[in-house]
């Protein structure tokens, strides 16, 4: 990260080192390329990224359904995001949205027919586009040195700013 100029005194932040921001800095390039070439690839079948995640999250629960909050938190979308992105998926007759049996104060979200249908059109060309973003571009040592960083991302909790 840039140093600012004219910052001074003892708050001053653990710079990245010039190798550390280049590092960082390839990171957010590659995330960005990998996205947009993924949901360029998804939006012939019109889907994006966060459609086809939600597609998968219900194809892989029980009944092809799940709590929407439970979806949220599978889909790393905001509940408000899901919301509109599930009532969006809903006009198009991918999902459904009904009252939770067990309790009825929560939503359930279910994987239509149509739903299923779409995502097994789109998985093969998805999987092909993944691995010719990533996968088959990395070398494999560097792949699993990824996989690695990106689990121990995930599992450390997230510390406040003044922490």
């Amino acid at each position: 990260m840039a140093r600012i100029h004219g910052m001074s005194g003892e708050n001053q932040p653990r710079w990245l080192t010039e190798e550390q921001q280049v590092v960082w800095r390839a990171f957010l390039d590659g995330m960005a390329r990998i996205q947009e070439t993924l949901d360029a690839d998804l939006r012939s079948r019109g889907l994006d990224l966060a459609e086809y995640e939600i597609l998968v999250r219900l194809s892989e629960s029980e009944n092809r359904s799940m709590r929407m909050s439970d979806l949220a938190d599978a889909a790393r979308q905001s509940r408000s995001r899901l919301t509109h992105t599930v009532t969006r998926m809903e006009r198009k007759g991918l999902v459904t949205r009904a009252p939770a049996p067990a309790d009825r104060r929560g939503v359930m979200a279910t994987l239509t027919d149509a739903g299923f249908a779409l995502l097994e059109t789109a998985a093969p060309d998805h999987v092909t586009a993944v691995r010719a973003v990533l996968v088959d571009v990395v070398d494999e040592a560097d792949y699993a040195a990824l996989g690695r960083a990106m689990q121990a991302v995930t599992a450390t909790p997230v510390q406040s700013r003044t922490a």
